[in-house]
């Protein structure tokens, strides 16, 4: 009943602006150009935009539109994969007649006049895919769709590592394969790196820290970035190069974005890391989270704290 409430606004609204969280990832972008695709694939007479910023990385799925804020009158505007309404890359949204709320994260704020949210989904691009597959009575698909909901998943499950991947998830896959895509096309794209972004690797390899009781990390600053002359989303990308090391379940990088405010991103293999991340103004799920640590201060008190849940963790192994 949830999704068809989706589908009834969509079909309501003649102009529909799809909106994305900021420094977007392919999940993000999967599922909002999916969802686009799907819409003027099915509906040719409506107007459909997806806003907000660009990733480079994913920039092959398709480019952003710059709309006025005209646009925004008695429209439809559906946010994807954002928990928090602060988070939303382009806050006009609020000036839509409609919000709906669309994804995948533990719910952190209510926004909007609707919320769809399953948390036992890897991707909001799975959602999306899920949504076309129910009413693909009413709905119709694409190769462009097809491209952009794989990515969103492919990148959003680690290539599948996770264990927030079910069988639900390889069957989408599966239909996506079906209908023709070229999956091997994609993994090598998002496997290209720039040969700045591979030195930036090695760094990274030869100069992490751990804590005493097995937290791995890097600190992205400033400095290093531009030493190696990478875009900060790139030198964010290599978090899970500290994936690997047998005594250190959780890892983490942190990086100086915008007004100099210090954010970590934070990965786990099985010990819960989401409540941690709370603490520290963040949120995501039990093993992929981001925190807003604000200064590099804050980050010593984040990695003392995860430092005592893996030792923690550890005990309960012996």
């Amino acid at each position: 009943m949830d999704k068809l409430h989706i589908l009834n606004k969509i079909k309501e609204y003649n102009t529909i602006i799809i909106h994305k969280h900021m420094r977007p990832d392919g999940d993000c972008y999967g599922a909002g150009f999916g969802l686009k695709e799907i819409i003027k694939e099915s509906f040719p007479g409506k107007e459909v935009y997806v806003v907000g910023e660009t990733a480079e990385y994913v920039k092959f799925i398709g480019d952003v539109d710059e709309i006025a804020d005209e646009k925004y009158k008695g429209a439809l505007s559906i946010v994807v994969d954002t928990a928090s309404a602060e988070r939303v890359a382009d806050q006009r949204f609020v000036l839509s007649d409609y919000v709906i709320k669309i994804d995948h994260h533990i719910p952190v704020q209510d926004y909007g006049d609707f919320q769809y949210v399953d948390t036992t989904r890897p991707a909001t691009a799975q959602i999306i895919l899920e949504f076309f597959l129910e009413y693909q009575n009413e709905l119709k698909f694409n190769m462009t769709a097809a491209i952009a909901l794989y990515t969103g998943i492919v990148t959003d499950t680690g290539r599948f590592k996770y264990r927030s991947v079910t069988g639900d998830t390889f069957r989408c896959v599966a239909f996506l394969i079906d209908f023709g895509l070229d999956f091997t096309n994609i993994l090598n794209i998002l496997d290209i790196k720039s040969e700045s972004l591979m030195k930036l690797q090695g760094y990274v390899l030869q100069n992490f820290e751990k804590t005493p009781n097995g937290v791995a990390y890097i600190k992205m600053r400033p400095e290093i970035i531009e030493n190696f002359g990478v875009t900060l989303e790139e030198a964010s990308s290599l978090v899970n190069q500290l994936s690997t090391l047998d005594d250190c379940p959780v890892w983490m990088l942190f990086a100086e974005y915008e007004n100099n405010i210090v954010r970590g991103r934070l990965r786990s293999r099985a010990p819960a890391i989401d409540k941690l991340a709370n603490k520290y103004d963040g949120g995501g799920h039990k093993l992929a989270c981001g925190a807003n640590l604000g200064d590099w201060n804050r980050v010593e008190l984040l990695l003392k704290d995860a430092d005592e849940l893996v030792k923690n963790y550890k005990k309960t192994l012996v």
